[in-house]
């Protein structure tokens, strides 16, 4: 029977950071996917079982405050206070999802999360009914005389959008210009008049009045990115728009240092060949390809200089060519191999 340590795998290479607060943060934000894709009565948001969550819950870790992230989270904020729903737009990676989710925590008010995509419709954010109950009544109120009368009766079931204007909640609408144009225009009379109208909801409690500290935040693309539609201007025009490009390099070593276990100058190095490929490349190259680049180096760095006994801040030139071409291929996924092979070889130039 073998010996357990050889069992064992072995990775060489620094060990990567996965502390308990990172994957609760992550667990935080798949939780916040997951229930604003259930509908949900009030009822069930009040007790917990709802797409409401704690702001300690949605802060994002680790999060990086450098003076170019605090003064960017300042203006959301200001905004925010200003009761002004707030549209951050800008390149893929470039971390406006960490940004919101950190804003909307800081107002210290419960956050409901959103998810755009082709699938969300008006019934996906205010709600729909969701089946019926169907009963019998029977009235004896004239002796001698049963009459038996079989009632049926909807059962509405609210969506994120009617629980965050309801509970006062800070809305989180990510990926919001994935989402048809169409789905959006309830959100008219909720900036405009105060009001959200839930279509299919009969009787007096039809509307509902705008909870005076409901407040939303919004993130997208650019719009030239493939899968975005462009949003109707007079929703567009009730919004401020703070626009977010990739931070400056001292921010970007400070967020990429945070999740993984590499020296200062390593990190510094991998963080200057990011934004080198960034320039030169006709590709998204945001912060998060250089996390990612990161943590495989931090995997293979025993092949560093081919030996494994190189300086720090040095890395050998064809691992560097591998690891970033692995990062980038599902850029041009589905595209010919000529394609791969220039990118490859732009990427060896680069590096």
């Amino acid at each position: 029977m073998a010996d357990d340590s050889s069992r064992k795998r072995k990775v060489r290479g620094r060990k990567i950071t996965s502390d308990r607060s990172e994957k609760q943060g992550r667990r935080a934000k798949k939780k916040l996917a997951r229930q604003s894709s259930n509908g949900t009565s009030s009822s069930s948001a009040q007790s917990g079982d709802g797409p409401l969550s704690a702001p300690e819950d949605v802060a994002p870790e680790p999060f990086i405050e450098t003076d170019a992230v605090a003064s960017l989270r300042s203006r959301i904020t200001g905004w925010l206070e200003a009761e002004k729903p707030v549209h951050l737009i800008g390149p893929t990676g470039c971390g406006k999802t960490a940004l919101a989710l950190s804003a909307a925590a800081e107002r210290g008010r419960p956050v409901v999360w959103i998810n755009g995509d082709e699938s969300v419709d008006t019934a996906a954010l205010v709600g729909a009914n969701a089946g019926g109950e169907r009963y019998k009544e029977t009235d004896q109120f004239v002796g001698g005389v049963s009459k038996k009368t079989e009632v049926v009766r909807e059962r509405w079931v609210d969506n994120p959008l009617s629980v965050a204007v309801r509970e006062g909640a800070t809305l989180v609408y990510n990926e919001f210009s994935r989402s048809d144009p169409s789905a959006h225009n309830v959100l008219l009379s909720v900036f405009e008049e105060g009001v959200l109208e839930r279509p299919g909801k009969r009787g007096e409690d039809r509307t509902i009045d705008v909870h005076p500290e409901f407040r939303a935040i919004f993130t997208s693309n650019d719009v030239e990115y493939a899968g975005v539609h462009r949003q109707q201007d007079a929703l567009l025009d009730r919004f401020v728009g703070v626009h977010i490009d990739y931070y400056d390099e001292e921010t970007e070593r400070e967020i990429v240092k945070s999740h993984v276990d590499l020296s200062e100058e390593d990190v510094e190095a991998i963080v200057a060949k990011t934004r080198a490929l960034r320039d030169e490349l006709d590709l998204v190259v945001g912060t998060r390809a250089a996390i990612t680049a990161a943590k495989g180096l931090a995997v293979f760095d025993g092949q560093r200089n081919g030996d494994g006994d190189g300086e720090v801040g040095e890395f050998d030139d064809e691992l560097l060519t591998d690891v970033f071409m692995d990062v980038l291929a599902p850029k041009i996924a589905g595209e010919g191999p000529e394609d791969v092979s220039q990118l490859r070889t732009q990427i060896a130039e680069s590096v």
